[in-house]
């Protein structure tokens, strides 16, 4: 543990963190240490972790810090979608392309890594600027979800692709495929747009009817229309949800 305190403070040297953020450095010391007995490895190279953990709303804190968890994400992002690929492939061996492709979907979207990321205790360890999220449980979600991605990435730069594949495994494809069924689609945009063409009916049309409250916490109110004819109505924190709402509301008509 010696030499790995010793590349911290290395890092934290040739980055010129001052004396008011020294305090900084004994933070990431802990967290890494958490790091190691949580996942069972000893880390290689600390500063892939430090960034991992590192929002992109905490550089305005510590600016000397330079980099956020972004780039690590991008690449976490890529190794989460392989592993999910290669299981859903090597389990499903008659379904086709269009089956795989939707469920790799809800095992990667980002309340699913929301919450195995909340399951890990992984928010304890995150650098983020509470002001970023003011509040906001959808905040709150992406950083989460955009930080586990990260921390994947940094696994497999510093132990491989096995151990990040083993985290994946542990953490979300095997709670996503208790007694190997796997979770229940609740793209409902999408379920009532294949029953809408399945009828002949066209594609769905949501109008935005309502927007309500401060910037930092909206209701908004969407109707989805179908040939014509309003089927649903649905509310919810942004468009988005307001429309899954919406859609989850119409398909009872379709069903």
């Amino acid at each position: 543990m010696g030499q790995l305190f010793t590349r911290i403070k290395s890092f934290f040297s040739r980055n010129n963190i001052g004396n008011q953020e020294k305090k900084l450095e004994k933070i990431i010391i802990e967290k890494t240490k958490q790091i190691e007995k949580f996942f069972g490895f000893k880390i290689n190279d600390p500063q892939y972790f430090i960034k991992a953990l590192t929002h992109r709303s905490y550089l305005e804190v510590i600016p000397q810090l330079k980099k956020s968890n972004e780039r690590l994400e991008f690449l976490g992002d890529s190794v989460l979608s392989l592993v999910v690929s290669d299981h859903l492939f090597e389990t499903f061996e008659d379904e086709e392309e269009g089956f795989l492709t939707k469920y790799r979907a809800l095992m990667v979207d980002r309340d699913a890594l929301a919450k195995a990321a909340t399951d890990m205790g992984l928010k304890n360890f995150i650098l983020y600027d509470t002001r970023f999220v003011n509040g906001s449980n959808a905040g709150i979600k992406t950083i989460l979800a955009d930080a586990l991605e990260a921390v994947i990435g940094a696994i497999y730069l510093d132990q491989g692709f096995q151990t990040a594949q083993k985290v994946i495994n542990k953490w979300i494809i095997e709670p996503n495929t208790i007694d190997g069924n796997l979770p229940a689609d609740k793209n409902f945009k999408g379920q009532l747009l294949e029953a809408s063409h399945a009828k002949g009916m066209g594609s769905p049309i949501y109008k935005v009817m309502k927007e309500e409250g401060p910037e930092h916490d909206k209701k908004f109110t969407v109707e989805v229309i179908v040939d014509g004819k309003i089927y649903g109505t649905g509310e919810g924190k942004s468009k988005k949800s307001a429309e899954q709402s919406a859609a989850k509301s119409a398909l009872q008509y379709f069903e």
